[in-house]
């Protein structure tokens, strides 16, 4: 890739003049939780399954396990639950790859993408069948829209997707990220998420879920689903299987209950936030915009009424996500890690999809911390460096402890729901101009 699309330092500096820099200290949030001991993960999963209905699967008949969804912790010891529990009522269980177009939209990189997730036939117990071949089950009412699903799924005497229940990073709905997106774009392969996608434009996902959920369950050998929330550490809180009766009613519910436990940002009003690292196994939008407050890139919803963020800067990728930049658009600048690590073809493929081009859009890169930093508080108004709103986070899913400028140190101070862990003191930066100081978590 060309290297003159990274600013140096010194014409970042010239352009924005002096900038102080914030002083900062360590804060972490006090949240209560309870989650379910790690021990018990894979059992609580078996149990899951047996709230499930199986009467009309033969003995011995073939049960189809959707899985793929980034960032779930536990994955495998739930997965491998479902897949014991299935074995233990006397059906034969195959995992499936349930993540729309991921992998470079192939099947062998479906499977490797499962893989990172440490979902493997060895962990989970069981055969996983991929292909990108899908099957139309059934057609939308009104607008005559095309239902896919994965074929090896279809052909099985019974589906369970697994996974978890979540606010959606694209839209707000009575069902967002979770079993009914797994069954609609998941099992749909790069086709079905595609076709999702393209009406989605016109036709809300918040619509058009429900409805395609509904014929889905109507048409297929859909058991029901393992669904599971999570705490604001991101462990396992629950684990449920929800019958097909009442399934968009329950998902709902539980929707309700994420939204609630979900960790934000511990501030509504930021001046600059910086992001050590954003990717797929973090959110669907490299940070999630729940968190960032920025949907803008999203054709046809809402942006967030909070939290206002000024300026975003991101300084690289997780492993996982693998090059993966979708979500960068929402960035205002980016670190020259992010220029240089990602994959354009595999975020152009997740851009299309998604029909969210807009968010791959890259920001103005620069060649250092300091200068992003620079830049970002260069940026943000008539406000003095020293007293700027600053917060630096690991990324939009951990959020429990954080880098906060000396403004929020003392905001802190005064909340039964903030710590202050370290007291402000001056940044520090090694000799490349990049932050000296590890990502808070």
């Amino acid at each position: 890739m060309p290297t003159d699309l990274v600013v140096p330092e010194e014409t970042v500096r010239e352009a924005c003049g002096e900038v102080e820099f914030p002083r900062m200290g360590v804060i972490e949030q006090v949240w209560e939780t309870d989650p379910i001991p790690e021990s018990e993960i894979e059992d609580r999963a078996a149990e899951a399954v047996k709230d499930l209905p199986f009467d009309e699967v033969p003995a011995g008949g073939e049960v189809a396990i959707g899985a793929g969804s980034r960032g779930i912790a536990n994955l495998p010891e739930i997965v491998r639950g479902v897949v014991r529990g299935v074995d233990e009522l006397g059906y034969e269980p195959f995992v499936f790859p349930a993540m729309g177009s991921h992998g470079g939209a192939t099947a062998e990189g479906q499977v490797d993408k499962l893989s990172t997730l440490g979902v493997t036939e060895e962990s989970v117990g069981c055969p996983i069948r991929a292909t990108m071949e899908v099957v139309e089950v059934g057609r939308t009412p009104e607008r005559d829209v095309p239902v896919y699903a994965d074929a090896n799924a279809v052909e099985a005497e019974a589906i369970i997707p697994v996974n978890r229940i979540k606010p959606h990073t694209d839209f707000q709905g009575p069902v967002e990220s979770g079993l009914s997106k797994m069954l609609v774009i998941g099992m749909g392969k790069q086709r079905g998420a595609k076709v999702a996608h393209d009406w989605a434009v016109d036709w809300s996902l918040r619509n058009m879920l429900p409805e395609i959920t509904a014929i889905l369950l109507e048409r297929l050998p859909v058991a029901g689903g393992v669904a599971v929330v999570e705490n604001e550490h991101d462990d396992t809180d629950r684990i449920e299987g929800i019958p097909p009766s009442g399934f968009l009613e329950r998902e709902a519910e539980l929707l309700e209950v994420a939204w609630e436990r979900m960790p934000k940002l511990p501030f509504d009003g930021l001046d600059v936030l910086v992001v050590d690292q954003l990717g797929k196994d973090v959110s669907g939008q490299g940070m999630d915009t729940n968190v960032t407050g920025r949907r803008h890139f999203t054709i046809n919803e809402p942006e967030p009424e909070s939290p206002d963020v000024k300026r975003i800067y991101v300084r690289g990728f997780t492993k996982k996500t693998k090059g993966n930049a979708m979500g960068m658009g929402a960035a205002d600048f980016a670190h020259e890690s992010v220029f240089e690590g990602l994959d354009p073809s595999k975020t152009l493929i997740n851009a299309i999809t998604a029909s969210t081009v807009r968010g791959v859009r890259l920001p103005p890169v620069v060649e250092s911390d300091r200068a992003g930093l620079t830049a970002a508080l260069g940026t943000i108004g008539p406000i003095a460096g020293p007293d700027a709103r600053v917060l630096r986070v690991t990324d939009t899913m951990r959020l429990k402890r954080c880098y906060a400028s000396e403004a929020l140190c003392e905001a802190a101070r005064e909340r039964e729901d903030l710590r202050l862990v370290e007291e402000p003191g001056e940044i520090e930066f090694d000799s490349e101009g990049g932050f000296a100081a590890a990502s808070p978590e």
